[in-house]
């Protein structure tokens, strides 16, 4: 998310709450969504659980509202056919839960990469080491052979640490001269 796709977090899901994202981030119960990202909790426990107290959680309409919300960030998607014309292999290493499904569904973005590293099928979230490490094995890859994309300045700096060069997201034409320095794609 805010690599590839627009993340309805900051602006749709407060809107869709009718409260501010300083308030939202204030009511929700701490650690419930990456628990469910992680995949340890499912979409019943996280219904029970997302807000302190007695509040409610409209799951069907927060689903409907996030699936409404989800788009291609500008450029992306011509951007990741390149790549995929390129024969460049791409992997989603991303901090979400089970409703990566409904980005699938929507902007079928497995016509370029893998959802294969998605945190709720891997069991562990960016910055963990093991989120980086676990996906370079995996790809029977050591650190330095892979590059990691991310648009926190937290996850590229944890990947680097680890020998994983990495490239901060801004926009599609940022990353595509980054990607073009590092002799990936053509000028």
């Amino acid at each position: 998310m805010d690599t590839l796709v627009h993340n309805p977090f900051f602006v749709e899901v407060p809107d869709f709450f009718g409260i501010s994202l300083e308030a939202l981030f204030a009511a929700k119960a701490r650690g419930v969504w990456e628990a469910f990202e992680r995949g340890e909790i499912d979409e019943a426990e996280l219904a029970a659980r997302y807000f302190k107290g007695d509040r409610p959680l409209d799951l069907t309409g927060l689903r409907a509202c996030m699936a409404e919300a989800y788009r291609f960030l500008p450029g992306m998607e011509s951007l990741l056919a390149e790549l995929h014309q390129a024969g460049l292999e791409i992997h989603a290493l991303s901090n979400y839960p089970q409703w990566w499904r409904m980005i699938e569904a929507k902007l079928t973005l497995s016509r370029f990469m893998s959802w294969r590293f998605v945190s709720c099928r891997t069991g562990v979230r960016k910055p963990d080491a093991e989120a980086y490490l676990g996906a370079a094995r995996a790809l029977t890859q050591p650190p330095g052979g892979c590059l990691f994309v991310d648009d926190s300045a937290t996850n590229c700096e944890a990947a680097e640490a680890l020998g994983m060069p990495s490239v901060r997201f801004v926009d599609a034409p940022s990353l595509r001269a980054a990607l073009v320095e590092r002799r990936l794609l053509g000028a």
